[in-house]
Parts: structure tokens; C-alpha cells; sequence
């Protein structure tokens, strides 16, 4: 599988990610190649060709209609993303960490608060024991 970093590190993907999320929140079940090429004013080809790229990462599902084809956001391989970065801001911040604005579909308040309290507890936890091992087998 390709690195998660390298699909990422390419803006016209992020891009592309990034319309596909605000169209999944917005209800749509999936975006057609001719939505991304008016939406974001790139070529066909080129919106065909990163959208290779994101299917081989499995950051984006394709569901065929015919001779049409709708994309949708497949956001669990940007887990390692997250992984990856929380320690980061854990160490950085702590407890007093920024709020992430995450422009997905929304969750009921009571939902969102447990959910980001879990989070944070979690990515601290899993610092906490890598640095500790990481000392350990020093």
C-alpha cells in the first residue's frame, strides 16, 4: 500500500479529499468526475489521474452508475495521519490543546464532547506508554 504522507503531500488530492468530505456533509452519496473537474477547475485527465492515486490508497470508494462513476471519502487510512500526529500536539499543548474545527458531518453535542474527551484521553494513553516503553528498552 502506498504511504498514507505521500497520497496526502500532493494539494490537488487534498483538494479533492476536501470536496468530497464537504460533499459527503452536505448528503451527497457520491461526487462524479465532471463535479470534481467544475468544482475544483482542473482538467479531466488530472482529476482522473489523482483519483487513481486515492482509490490505490483506498482514501476514496467508486460506485459505477452506468457509464458514470460517483466518488465518495473514505476517511479510516487517515488514522495513520491522526496517529501520527496527535502526539505532536499532545506534547506541544497538553491539556490546553487547540479545538480541531473537522469540517464532517456533525455530531449531536452530548456526542461530540464525549467523542473528543475519548480521543484526547486515548492519544495521551498511547503517548504515555510509547514514551515508557521507548525508556524501558533504553
Amino acid at each position: 500500500m502506498t504511504d498514507i504522507f505521500d497520497v496526502i503531500a500532493d494539494g490537488t488530492r487534498r483538494d479533492i479529499l476536501q470536496l468530497l468530505l464537504r460533499r459527503a456533509a452536505e448528503g451527497d452519496a457520491g461526487t462524479s468526475v465532471s463535479q470534481i473537474v467544475a468544482d475544483l477547475g482542473i482538467s479531466q485527465p488530472t482529476v482522473s489521474k489523482h483519483l487513481k492515486v486515492l482509490r490505490d490508497a483506498e482514501l476514496v470508494s467508486v460506485r459505477e452508475d452506468g457509464q458514470r462513476r460517483f466518488y465518495s471519502i473514505e476517511v479510516a487510512p487517515l488514522e495513520a495521519v491522526d496517529d501520527w500526529l496527535v502526539p505532536f500536539l499532545v506534547d506541544a499543548y497538553g491539556d490546553g490543546a487547540p479545538d480541531i474545527d473537522y469540517p464532517a458531518l456533525p455530531l449531536p453535542d452530548g456526542a461530540a464532547h464525549a467523542a473528543e474527551v475519548v480521543g484526547r484521553a486515548a492519544a495521551s494513553a498511547k503517548h504515555v506508554v510509547t514514551s515508557a516503553l521507548k525508556r524501558l528498552s533504553s
